[in-house]
C-alpha cells in the first residue's frame, strides 16, 4: 500500500490566462480585478453564451458578466475579457449540454463489459453504465491538463481510498478510487471548468465522487477515451 501511495496521487491544476499577453504582464494585482474595456476575440459568441446583447462592443455591463464567469471558474486574470480561454470553456459547456442523455451514442464506451465508468476526455464528461443502459451521469469532470494527460484505455480500479491525501501534493483526494497508477477518480473544490486541468486524475464535485464511491467497487472496469481540449 505504501507504493500506491507514493505513486498515488494526484493534485490540481494551475489557472490559465485568458487576455493577450500584454494585458497580463502590464496588469498589477489591482488592476487584474478591474474590468478591461477592450473588446476580446470571441466577444460575440460570449456575449451570446450570457444573453448579453450581441453587438460584439465591450460594454462595463458586458465586462462585469464575463468578470463574474471567470471569477466563478477559476479563469485568471478575471478582468472580463473575451479570450480564448473564457470562451474555450463556455463552448465546452455547450457542447457538455448538447449530449443530453445519451453520452455514449457513439458507442465507444464497452457495453459488453457490465458495469463500467466511462470518461470522454473530448467532452469533459464522465457517466457510469450497465450493458447499454445508463446507470448515473452525464457529469461534468476535470482531467489532466498538457503534460500531466489522463492515460486513456481500458483499466480497472484497483484501489479505494475514502480520505486519501496525496504523498506528492500534499492536498486532500475525499473518494479517492484508482484505476491506473496514480490517476483516480476523487473530488476537488474546484469549478469543474477551471483550466488548465489536473494532474492527471478525474477530478468531481463531491456530489458526483459520492455517487461513483457507492456504485463502484474495486475490480470494475474504467474506459478513458479522446483527448483533452488544449493538449
Amino acid at each position: 500500500m505504501g507504493d500506491i501511495r507514493r505513486r498515488g496521487a494526484i493534485a490540481l491544476g494551475i489557472t490559465g490566462l485568458v487576455a493577450p499577453l500584454g494585458l497580463a504582464l502590464t496588469a498589477t494585482p489591482a488592476q487584474a480585478a478591474s474590468c478591461t474595456t477592450q473588446a476580446g476575440p470571441y466577444q460575440k459568441q460570449v456575449e451570446k453564451f450570457l444573453g448579453r446583447p450581441v453587438d460584439g462592443r465591450q460594454s462595463s455591463a458586458d465586462c462585469r458578466a464575463i468578470q463574474a464567469f471567470q471569477n466563478k471558474h477559476g479563469i485568471t486574470p478575471a478582468i472580463g475579457y473575451a479570450g480564448p480561454v473564457t470562451w474555450g470553456v463556455m463552448d465546452l459547456m455547450n457542447k457538455q449540454k448538447a449530449v443530453g442523455n445519451n453520452p455514449n451514442k457513439a458507442g465507444k464506451c464497452p457495453v459488453n463489459k457490465g458495469r463500467i465508468a466511462c470518461v470522454n476526455l473530448t467532452l469533459q464528461l464522465s457517466w457510469i453504465q450497465d450493458g447499454d443502459r445508463l446507470v448515473y451521469g452525464p457529469v461534468p469532470v476535470r482531467t489532466g491538463r498538457n503534460g500531466f494527460e489522463t492515460r486513456t484505455g481500458l483499466k480497472k480500479i484497483y484501489w479505494r481510498d475514502i480520505d486519501h491525501v496525496s504523498n506528492l501534493y500534499h492536498v486532500p483526494m475525499p473518494y479517492s478510487q484508482f484505476f491506473d497508477g496514480g490517476q483516480a477518480f476523487h473530488s476537488v473544490n474546484l469549478s469543474m471548468w477551471n483550466p488548465p486541468g489536473s494532474h492527471g486524475c478525474v477530478n468531481m464535485t463531491t456530489k458526483d465522487a459520492k455517487k461513483y464511491w457507492s456504485l463502484l467497487k474495486t475490480g470494475d472496469d474504467v474506459f478513458v477515451y479522446g483527448r483533452k481540449p488544449g493538449t
